[in-house]
């Protein structure tokens, strides 16, 4: 503990690292946690990395949908690399420690890839709103010059909005505590730790959520609302199982997504009796929907089925069949 406290000219201590406790409530036996923890981690990379290879190496999928996907791949990928190798350290190497620039820094990668995984399901949401309602004018609306757009797009927006949450951390004042109950840098359970007033922290984090996460999940939700009003108006069964088909893969992945940050925030806040809770949910719903989300596309869409199998050497097979 000595070495992560220095004496400042004001002869106030200064914290110069944080150590991360890992699962609270449980510190004798979280190690168990490590396998399945890492076994996860590897089937986001590797899942993730087929999707990119796959849509690179299949010109058919060389299309807005599947460019998005290609999109989302990197966001989980960049996700999951942030927080699990620190975690994996600390659980296997006892590696607690870690820099006030370091978590600063983890922080915002944190906040940015939640926020862009938010942005790409709304762009995912309104690239299939536009190609079931407005089918014709789909090839239009909808081209790669499109998707360079709203991507660029909410990658500033989440770097200009995100930037003021580890800014403020970094101004509070750290004059005594360093361990923080979790395994990783979450924003609110740093700045806990503050001396001084954190109000400004607590304010823009909420309204960070409700501004961007908020707005994507209402315009998300809206826009499957009119795609399913629209798909009930179709008379014919066998083009609205069509419809419905070709975005059901996207409801799924985005229902859980948004579902597990609800459950999150819940548990955020009732769980001051048993903190293991939110902190281990905060800790799955940042590798779970990485590795869940190829596994979904995979089994909902025969385009890209078919392509993870002729890159893995099986297209013959599927050839033959």
């Amino acid at each position: 503990m000595d070495t992560t406290l220095s004496i400042t000219n004001s002869s106030r201590f200064h914290v110069s690292e944080f150590i991360l406790m890992g699962l609270p409530g449980i510190h004798e036996w979280q190690h168990w946690f490590s396998l399945p923890l890492a076994l996860l981690y590897l089937l986001a990379l590797g899942t993730n990395l087929l999707i990119l290879i796959t849509i690179q190496h299949e010109p058919t999928l060389h299309q807005p949908m599947y460019l998005f996907l290609g999109i989302l791949a990197v966001v989980d990928i960049g996700l999951a690399t942030t927080i699990m190798p620190k975690i994996l350290a600390i659980l296997w190497f006892n590696a607690k420690t870690i820099s006030l620039p370091e978590c600063f820094a983890q922080i915002y990668a944190i906040n940015s890839f939640m926020c862009m995984e938010s942005g790409i399901f709304l762009c995912m949401a309104v690239d299939r709103y536009v190609a079931i309602c407005y089918p014709l004018q789909y090839p239009f609306i909808v081209t790669e010059t499109f998707v360079i757009k709203v991507t660029v797009s909410m990658i500033l927006r989440n770097i200009l909005l995100t930037i003021p949450v580890p800014v403020l951390a970094a101004q509070r004042h750290y004059c005594s505590r360093n361990e923080i109950d979790h395994c990783l840098c979450s924003n609110l359970g740093v700045t806990s730790l503050a001396c001084d007033d954190i109000t400004i922290n607590r304010f823009y984090h909420l309204a960070l959520a409700w501004v961007v996460v908020g707005s994507d999940m209402g315009l998300v939700f809206a826009s499957y609302a009119l795609i399913i009003r629209s798909v009930l108006r179709l008379k014919s069964a066998e083009a609205t199982a069509k419809a419905l088909s070709t975005c059901s893969s996207h409801l799924i992945l985005i229902l859980f997504f948004y579902t597990a940050i609800i459950v999150v925030s819940v548990t955020h806040l009732a769980g001051r009796r048993f903190p293991f809770i939110p902190v281990l949910l905060n800790v799955l719903h940042s590798v779970i929907p990485p590795a869940l989300n190829p596994m979904v596309y995979a089994l909902r869409t025969q385009e890209l089925r078919v392509g993870f199998q002729r890159v893995l050497g099986l297209g013959e097979n599927v050839s033959r069949r």
